[in-house]
């Protein structure tokens, strides 16, 4: 595991190698709300191997072994913006020091907000998103709701604390966000209507944190745009149906240099 300085903060950073002699765009791995590079698992390796590509996986600010963030419950609260800001501010960065003009971006959950907002404003070479975010839903609400009830009187606080050097500031900085007032109104829609990269969408038919309205309200893009719903899979297509999803995934990069 390596660390990287990024826009003055270090990240945690987990390097996947691909087939020798590959010249394929590296695919850019980005973790849900409550994620880390520890959270994917061996998941990314599967990916790597499957399609020949490099991968490239990353703990943002907060998250996993990388830099917390002070007071995140007061000066460092984050805002409604926080999506935009890591897709359109640190992601480009990161990509920058990595020498990586036009990635695969693949994200789950927030990571595959962040990749269609950054898909939206800047050359890739295709996107991949699980269970993505474009507006915020009532179910959405409720579902984080209930897990702020996990983590202050179940479990939940105890099962994360494995993934972050820093658990509270892991959750809070995620769920503040979310049942704030000013965030409900987050709409990513027209933005996601411009991308012009071949893209993926996977959704999860039993998912508690969005419906596939959030999958379908993607359309129409300007390039070629597929959708994925599985059955029996809730927010986690990548953990409640693996072997579909690996293979959603390496049939659309099959298409994709």
């Amino acid at each position: 595991m390596e660390t990287i300085q990024v826009n003055g903060f270090s990240l945690e950073l987990q390097c996947l190698p691909g087939a020798p002699g590959g010249r394929a765009a590296p695919i850019v791995f980005l973790h849900e709300g409550l994620g880390s590079v520890a959270m994917w698992r061996d998941w990314p390796a599967q990916v790597c191997a499957a399609t020949g590509r490099g991968g490239v996986v990353y703990s943002r600010r907060g998250y996993g072994q990388s830099e917390a963030v002070p007071d995140v419950r007061g000066s460092g609260r984050l805002g409604p913006d926080y999506m935009h800001r890591e897709a359109l501010d640190v992601l480009p960065e990161l990509l920058a020091l990595l020498g990586i003009e036009y990635p695969v971006l693949l994200g789950h959950s927030d990571g595959g907000t962040i990749a269609l907002i950054h898909a939206a404003h800047f050359p890739v070479r295709a996107g991949i998103v699980m269970a993505p975010h474009v507006v915020v839903e009532d179910e959405s609400v409720r579902a984080i709701e209930d897990a702020r009830d996990a983590y202050v009187a179940g479990e939940l606080r105890q099962r994360l604390t494995r993934y972050h050097a820093d658990v509270d500031c892991a959750f809070w900085q995620w769920n503040d966000v979310w049942l704030s007032a000013p965030f409900r109104s987050f709409d990513i829609r027209s933005e996601c209507r411009t991308i012009q990269a071949p893209l993926l969408a996977i959704q999860g038919e039993d998912d508690p944190y969005g419906t596939v309205r959030q999958i379908e309200e993607i359309e129409p893009t300007v390039g070629p745009f597929a959708k994925e719903v599985l059955a029996s899979c809730g927010h986690s297509p990548h953990r409640d149906q693996p072997e579909q999803t690996l293979r959603a995934v390496t049939r659309f990069l099959a298409k994709i240099d």
